[in-house]
């Protein structure tokens, strides 16, 4: 770390701290002076509008967002809020994206905002049709391994990392070790929930810098049929220590045709909230490994409804206080696909560098070559290439939506499969995916054409210039 660099986040420390001592005297002054203090580090990182409307929010009293900033700052533990704010808002989103940019300069390659990577194959939990399992459960990647990984993450400037597995949680004393070695990044890990206890959340409360998605399919019935008797309850019962420790987390969800109104309802969302959530990932369902349930793809119907309920969910005139996060649908926001090193990759517990959590190919190990190399991995090199791989935002992915450019990507770079199981041929992957790809593309490209903030289908000259931007963002 550079002395400017030490000395920049010395004084954003401090004046966090100020911020945050007098927050509950006078919330609204000191919640401006936060946004002022943003904007003079972070300056251009983001459009002048943005800050206006943080402001124009905060002096709403009526705003569902000031409520809900609101409540997490009256819930949550001062440290939790001081490293989240640190780590997450000034070291990965201003110093880390300014660096971030450089380098895509420099490297013509893409280099990516966060990192997902597994620190074991193991689980506790058998879980019916889980993709983790297809890796086996005797693989892990070595504390020392994941220390260099970040160490070597953090010179290219990334400082967010996302840890899944497996469970990720059986390794939690390494995971531990790890936020309190890089004390500078934002980690989060992906859990079932049933291993954490009360000294876990005390060492999340020391180190800060570590927030949780627990897996939560529906409500009891559905979710252990899936999990296992009494799954449920343990998570239930993880949400309770979390909040009395006032720690960040949240819920991680896999939509499918059976449990996506559930998963959305009115019930299970008040539910949730009062147990302390602050935030939903929802992630379509994948048909990934030999023996996929194809029958849980989606139909267009459903998958629209999600593309609303979920926009509905989080609108200012929702009274729901939580955040949603549609993985597949939201690809509007993000230019499309962000995966291959975009802004996000993955590491599995073996090493391989795959583009996306779903995609399980690759043509480079992290024990085997740099980081930097990984990143310009031949498969890599094509997403970088060929992003946006469709025009319509909605049809982000080239598994889901346009299996056509995987099948296409993975035979052009010789690309392997990663699956140390079941190994699954790209054909058979991607074969699963058409007729779910052309049954979307219709009912995508009318959602598209009709959402007029982003100009639909048709791109205009300043649309274009605005796409490279994206996708160099």
């Amino acid at each position: 770390m550079s002395l400017s660099h030490s000395a920049t986040r010395l004084a954003y420390s401090a004046a966090i701290d100020s911020a945050l001592k007098y927050i509950g005297k006078d919330r609204d002054k000191n919640l401006i002076k936060l946004v002022d203090l943003t904007e003079k580090y972070m300056g251009d990182n983001f459009k002048q509008s943005t800050y206006d409307a943080i402001r124009k929010t905060i002096t709403n009293k009526d705003s569902k967002w000031l409520k809900y900033i609101d409540k997490l700052l009256t819930e949550l533990s001062p440290n939790v809020v001081k490293m989240t704010a640190l780590n997450l808002g000034y070291e990965a989103a201003f110093n880390g994206t300014k660096t971030i940019r450089e380098m895509r300069e420099i490297h013509k390659c893409n280099i990516p905002w966060l990192i997902l990577m597994d620190p074991t194959s193991a689980c506790n939990l058998h879980c019916t049709g889980c993709w983790a399992a297809e890796y086996g459960n005797k693989l892990n990647l070595s504390f020392e391994k994941l220390d260099d990984i970040v160490t070597q993450g953090k010179k290219l400037g990334i400082y967010f990392y996302m840890l899944t597995g497996g469970e990720p949680l059986v390794r939690k004393d390494d995971i531990i070790k790890l936020c309190k070695k890089h004390h500078d990044c934002e980690f989060h890990a992906f859990t079932n929930g049933t291993l954490i206890d009360d000294e876990f959340c005390k060492q999340m409360d020391k180190v800060g810098n570590l927030s949780l998605s627990l897996s939560l399919e529906g409500f009891d019935e559905v979710n252990d049929s899936r999990r296992g008797q009494g799954v449920f309850n343990k998570v239930m019962h993880a949400m309770d220590l979390l909040k009395k420790y006032g720690q960040l987390f949240g819920l991680s969800i896999c939509y499918t045709s059976k449990n996506y109104k559930t998963v959305t309802s009115d019930e299970f969302l008040d539910m949730i909230i009062e147990k302390g959530c602050r935030y939903i990932w929802y992630f379509h369902y994948m048909p990934v490994g030999n023996s996929a349930a194809e029958e849980l793809l989606l139909t267009p119907e459903q998958r629209e409804y999600m593309y609303h309920r979920v926009r509905e969910i989080r609108s200012e005139e929702s009274d729901k206080l939580i955040f949603t996060f549609d993985f597949q649908n939201d690809g509007e926001y993000v230019g499309g696909c962000i995966a291959g090193g975009r802004n996000y990759f993955h590491i599995n517990a073996n090493g391989d560098c795959e583009p996306c959590v779903f995609i399980h190919y690759s043509s480079a190990n992290i024990n085997e070559v740099s980081l930097l190399d990984a990143l310009k991995q031949p498969l890599f090199m094509a997403y970088h290439d060929n992003q946006p791989f469709n025009n319509n935002h909605l049809r982000p992915c080239p598994m889901l939506e346009n299996p056509e450019k995987l099948l296409e990507m993975v035979h052009k770079c010789g690309a392997k499969s990663t699956d140390l199981e079941s190994p699954e041929s790209v054909e058979h992957l991607c074969g699963k995916c058409e007729i779910y790809s052309k049954q979307w593309k219709e009912k995508a490209d009318e959602l598209w054409e009709n959402n007029k903030h982003f100009g639909g289908t048709k791109y205009t000259n300043e649309q274009q210039e605005e796409k490279k931007h994206v996708k160099n963002a």
